[in-house]
C-alpha cells in the first residue's frame, strides 16, 4: 500500500515513549504537529518483539484453515476458476486496505488491546469499552472455539469420519487443544513467539507442497497431453468462461440463466468466504506496544505480510484447480486433501491431513496469543478486574509483590526465568472458548465471529477518516492514500448489513451482548465513582 512515512528517527521511536521526544528541536512547540496522548504508564508487556516475529503471527494466524477447506464454497459462487482466482485476489487486496488503516492508527495512537485505543480516542469513552468487551466475550473466544473445532474435524475427516461435530466426545476433544494451547501461550512471550515460528514454517510447507505438486503435473500435462494424471479441465477448459457449477448438494447452478441479483448475491458469498480465509490480518496491532520501534516495524510487517498471504492463496487455489476436475473443486470442504489423495493415494492424503492439522494449530496459537492482550488493556482502564492486567502468574497476586522487575523496566528476555505472559487473560478465553464450543456450531459461531468483528472494523475504519478531516495535524509515521479506508469502510459495512440479513437471530445475539456490556460499563463506573467518594 502506498503511503508517506516520516523520517527513521521517528519511525524507529517506540510509540509508548514520551511523545515530547518525538519533536524536532528546530520546530516551535507551538508549530510542531500535535500527538495522540500518550498513557501514564508505559505498558504492560516488555518490548520484545521485532517485525519479524510480528510478520511471523500475522501469518501464522491468517493461514489456517481457510485456504484449505474455503475454496469449494468460493468456487461454489463463481462462474470460473478465472473468477474464484480474482475472488481471492479481490478479497486478499480489501483484507490489506484494512491492515492498512490500521496500521495508520496502530502508528498515530499509542495503545494496547487492538482497535480499543483507537475508537476511545476517536469516540470516546464507550465506544472504547464495547469493542474491548466485544472481543474478549465474544470475537476472540468464538474464533479460538472455531479453531479448535476444525482442528479436531481435521482429525476425524482424515480417518473418513464425518458428520461428528455435534458429539460430545469431539466437543471435549476440541476444548482438550484448546487448553494445551492456551497452557502453551502461558508459558512466556519468547517461547510463544518461538512456537509461533515453527508452526510458519509448516504453514509455508503445507501451500509450497501443494503449488509444487501443481507445477509438476502442469508440466507432465503439458508435455504430454494425453497423460492423464492431474483434473485435466484446466488444461482442456477456458478458465474464464461460464460454466455450470455443481452444488454439494448435488444441484447444478447454470451461469447462463442468472439474473444480475442473483449473480450480485453469488459473488457476495463468495467474497464472504474470502474474507473470512483472509481473518486475522489485524492482529499485528494487538502486539504493537510489544514492538521495539512499531512506527517502522508494524507497517513493515503488515506490508510484507499480508501480500506474502495474498500470493500464497491465489497460486494454492490455481494448483487446486490444476490437480482437480473442476466439479470436485466446488464440492468438497476439504480440498488440499482431496487433491493430494487423489494424485499420490490415501497413505499421502493423510499426511497432507496431519499438516493442515499443524497449520490450524498455529493459527490457533496465534489467536491465543493475542486474546488476553485486550483483557490486558481492559483491565488497565479499570474495565475489567485488575486480575486480568496481570503477568507471568495466576491470581492476584502482582509482580512487584514478588520482587519482580515492574513491567517497564528493560530486561533480556532470553535469559529470564519468569513468565510474562498474560495468565489470567488467557485463562479467561479458554474458559469463554470451551463454552463457546459446548453450545455452539462451526458455521453459527463463524457468522456471529463475523458479525461482532466487521462491525468495530468498520467503526475503526469510519474514525480513521473522521480523524483525517477532524486532526490533520496529528502526526501518522504511517498513512496511506484517503481510498484505502474508504474502500475498506464500503466494504465491512456491506459484510455487516449482509450478516445481519441472513442470520437475523445471530445478529440480535450480537446487540444482546453490547447490552449486557453497557450495563457491565455502567456498573464499573458507579462502583469507581463510590470507591472514590
Amino acid at each position: 500500500m502506498t503511503s508517506t512515512t516520516e523520517p527513521d528517527d521517528a519511525a524507529s521511536r517506540p510509540l509508548l515513549a514520551d511523545q515530547r521526544e518525538s519533536r524536532d528541536p528546530s520546530v516551535a512547540e507551538d508549530d510542531a504537529p500535535p500527538l495522540a496522548p500518550a498513557r501514564e504508564e508505559g505498558g504492560t508487556f516488555t518490548k520484545s518483539l521485532g517485525a519479524l516475529e510480528a510478520f511471523a503471527i500475522v501469518i501464522s494466524i491468517v493461514i489456517g484453515s481457510g485456504v484449505f477447506t474455503s475454496p469449494g464454497s468460493i468456487d461454489t459462487n463463481v462462474p470460473s476458476p478465472g473468477s474464484a482466482l480474482i475472488v481471492w485476489l479481490v478479497g486478499g487486496v480489501l483484507a490489506w486496505t484494512g491492515a492498512a488503516t490500521m496500521a495508520e492508527l496502530g502508528t498515530a495512537i499509542p495503545g494496547e488491546g487492538g482497535v480499543q485505543p483507537y475508537l476511545q480516542y476517536i469516540f470516546g469513552d464507550v465506544f472504547g469499552f464495547l469493542a474491548a468487551w466485544t472481543w474478549i466475550v465474544a470475537v476472540m473466544p468464538a474464533t479460538l472455539a472455531i479453531l479448535s473445532i476444525v482442528f479436531v474435524e481435521s482429525i476425524y475427516s482424515s480417518l473418513g469420519v464425518t458428520d461428528e461435530a455435534g458429539r460430545i466426545e469431539h466437543k471435549l476433544f476440541s476444548i482438550l487443544v484448546l487448553v494445551v494451547i492456551s497452557v502453551a501461550n502461558s508459558i512466556s512471550t519468547k517461547a510463544s513467539t518461538r512456537l509461533n515460528n515453527f508452526f510458519v514454517i509448516t504453514k509455508f510447507v503445507s501451500i509450497a507442497a501443494i503449488v509444487i505438486a501443481g507445477i509438476v503435473v502442469a508440466i507432465l500435462q503439458a508435455t504430454d497431453p494425453q497423460r492423464d494424471i492431474g483434473g485435466r479441465d484446466w488444461f482442456r477448459k477456458s478458465w474464464f468462461s461460464n460454466r455450470e457449477v455443481t452444488n454439494p448438494d448435488g444441484s447444478k447452478t447454470d451461469w447462463n440463466q442468472l439474473g444480475e441479483w442473483e449473480i450480485l448475491g453469488h459473488y457476495s458469498a463468495a467474497l464472504y468466504g474470502a474474507l473470512w480465509a483472509y481473518s486475522g490480518w489485524d492482529k499485528a496491532i494487538y502486539i504493537s506496544a510489544e514492538l521495539k520501534a512499531p512506527a517502522r516495524q508494524l507497517p513493515l510487517a503488515i506490508n510484507t505480510a499480508v501480500p506474502t498471504i495474498i500470493l500464497c492463496f491465489i497460486t494454492a487455489n490455481a494448483a487446486y484447480y490444476i490437480l482437480l476436475p473442476w466439479d470436485v473443486v466446488s464440492t468438497t470442504d476439504s480440498v488440499a486433501v482431496t487433491a493430494i489423495t487423489r494424485l499420490l493415494g490415501r497413505g499421502f492424503g493423510i499426511v497432507a491431513a496431519i499438516l493442515i492439522c499443524l497449520v490450524v494449530a498455529g493459527s490457533l496459537l496465534g489467536n491465543s496469543f493475542v486474546a488476553g492482550r485486550m483483557a490486558v488493556a481492559a483491565a488497565n482502564m479499570n474495565w475489567f478486574p485488575r486480575v486480568f492486567a496481570s503477568v507471568g502468574h495466576i491470581g492476584l497476586k502482582t509482580r512487584i509483590e514478588e520482587g519482580a522487575v515492574s513491567p517497564n523496566t528493560e530486561r533480556d528476555p532470553l535469559n529470564s526465568t519468569q513468565s510474562d505472559a498474560p495468565i489470567n487473560a488467557i485463562a479467561l478465553s479458554a474458559v469463554l472458548s470451551a463454552l463457546y464450543i459446548l453450545l455452539g456450531n462451526f458455521r453459527a459461531l463463524l457468522t456471529f465471529n463475523g458479525l461482532g468483528e466487521y462491525s468495530f472494523f468498520f467503526l475503526t475504519v469510519l474514525g480513521a477518516i473522521v480523524l483525517r478531516f477532524r486532526e490533520p495535524e496529528l502526526r501518522r509515521p504511517y498513512k496511506p492514500f484517503i481510498l484505502v479506508p474508504l474502500a475498506f469502510a464500503l466494504v465491512s459495512g456491506f459484510v455487516v448489513i449482509r450478516g445481519a440479513f441472513f442470520a437475523p437471530v445471530l445478529a440480535l445475539v450480537v446487540i444482546v451482548v453490547w447490552i449486557i456490556g453497557l450495563g457491565f460499563y455502567w456498573v464499573r463506573k458507579r462502583l469507581a465513582a463510590s470507591q472514590a467518594e
